[in-house]
């Protein structure tokens, strides 16, 4: 069953104009206001929108749109809008880029398909009080489908196609969804048609590569578990935090998890000290981030006779790509079986010597000898990681001294009793590299 319609949106502005660049630097001031208003009022959108660098696109586009990296905007469009409708457009982008809207459209009729999106991001901006609802144009927006997901609305908009008027429907469906067709490409081109370096500025509809979508969905996913941690439960959208809670369950990528925890031991603050480098861009100056202390982990690597050979040099080579991640570092490495042995602590100035870690044990399995070694010795880490095939002799250790994640080499039936936790497996490792 197909929906079709040649319906144009009536309060769509013109595209292929000229731009006018007084114009231009008013609208372009007005999303950076809606911009710092949403870091202050609502971090969780004002940090994902202030990503997404300003991008205008009056030569090809009616409204407003964005591809996970940028923002692009018509001049005459956002210049209808306050500013607060302007947060709220802000808000739209950005939950539909979460929740990876264009990728579930497959298999969809697409005209269904964008108007279930609008209802689902407009319902939970106006739940959450994001911005004003924009009401300088109609839009898309029904509380019946309150904590509905996209497939729900869909499914629902679908068995009653029959009585819905689709074509007044697309008249409110509020933004362009960039769905990879387009005259422009992922990398851009110069005047000459030569691959250039201005990804997604050129002047026609940019278009992206699958690759492409593939690397924005992972840096979108990176993004939102640390907008979200820097939030606070309170602050994230329902549909959000069952988001996040799919991401983070069992079967999550194992290295996607390890960033998010890691990165969340990092104290961070915006700050007009520290200029944000996106702004430079923008013609404006917007607070950067603060990040008062370096990552602190300490890592233990199960080295009991359980683990092979071949399983110990994975658990270095992650240490070694967990370090290679970041500029400033402290990371205490040990091995372990009923003892712990051979620790060593790392921070740039030493990180080639990793290549000269001896790995001991193999021995029994204790995990209890981790806590206890770390309160020996006072060590108080902000995140201990433990690499292990998930079989102790025993207690797990102590849930309440440290967070802890566990990276699991073995069978995905084995779950922790505390902490986070993630099953390491080489599909996992070859898609990541």
């Amino acid at each position: 069953m197909s929906f079709q319609t040649d319906k144009t949106s009536k309060f769509q502005c013109e595209t292929g104009f000229k731009t006018d660049p007084e114009l231009d630097k008013i609208v372009r001031e007005k999303l950076i206001q809606a911009r710092v208003s949403l870091l202050i009022k609502h971090p969780f959108f004002g940090t994902l929108a202030t990503r997404l660098e300003l991008v205008n696109g009056d030569e090809w586009l009616p409204t407003a749109a964005t591809d996970g990296r940028r923002f692009y905007y018509n001049t005459k469009f956002v210049n209808a809008l306050s500013v607060g409708e302007t947060m709220f457009l802000f808000g739209h982008e950005v939950l539909h880029v979460v929740y990876d809207h264009m990728g579930r459209f497959t298999g969809r009729d697409k005209q269904l398909s964008n108007i279930a999106a609008d209802y689902c991001v407009n319902g939970d901006l106006i739940q959450n009080s994001v911005g004003e609802p924009i009401t300088t144009v109609d839009m898309i927006h029904d509380k019946k489908y309150y904590g509905w997901s996209f497939e729900e609305v869909y499914d629902d908009l679908y068995e009653n196609a029959d009585k819905i008027d689709i074509d007044s429907l697309l008249d409110k469906v509020l933004d362009d969804h960039l769905d990879g067709e387009g005259s422009g490409s992922g990398e851009g081109k110069d005047e000459q048609g030569k691959q250039g370096k201005n990804q997604g500025k050129g002047k026609g509809r940019p278009k992206l590569s699958e690759e492409e979508r593939r690397q924005i969905k992972e840096e979108m996913k990176a993004a939102v578990m640390g907008a979200a941690q820097s939030a606070g439960a309170g602050n994230v959208p329902a549909g959000v935090k069952r988001l996040i809670e799919q991401w983070t369950q069992p079967k999550m990528d194992w290295r996607a998890l390890l960033q998010q925890q890691i990165e969340s031991t990092i104290k961070s603050d915006f700050t007009f000290q520290k200029v944000n480098r996106r702004s430079w861009h923008m013609d404006a100056v917007l607070p950067g981030m603060n990040n008062d202390e370096k990552i602190d982990v300490a890592i233990g690597l199960d080295m009991s006779g359980s683990i092979s050979n071949a399983m110990a040099k994975d658990f270095l080579s992650e240490v070694k790509g967990i370090m290679d991640s970041y500029e400033d570092f402290n990371v205490k490495v040990w091995c372990f079986d009923t003892s712990v042995y051979n620790e060593a602590d790392f921070d740039p100035s030493n990180a080639d010597e990793l290549i000269d870690y001896i790995p001991m044990g193999g021995g029994g399995t204790d995990f209890e000898c981790n806590w206890d070694y770390m309160k020996e010795n006072g060590i108080e880490p902000k995140k201990f990681i433990m690499f292990t095939d998930g079989y102790p002799f025993g207690s797990w250790g102590d849930e309440l001294y440290c967070d802890t994640v566990f990276i699991i080499h073995g069978s995905e039936d084995i779950v922790p009793p505390f902490g986070s936790y993630a099953y390491y497996t080489k599909e996992a490792n070859k898609k990541a590299a």
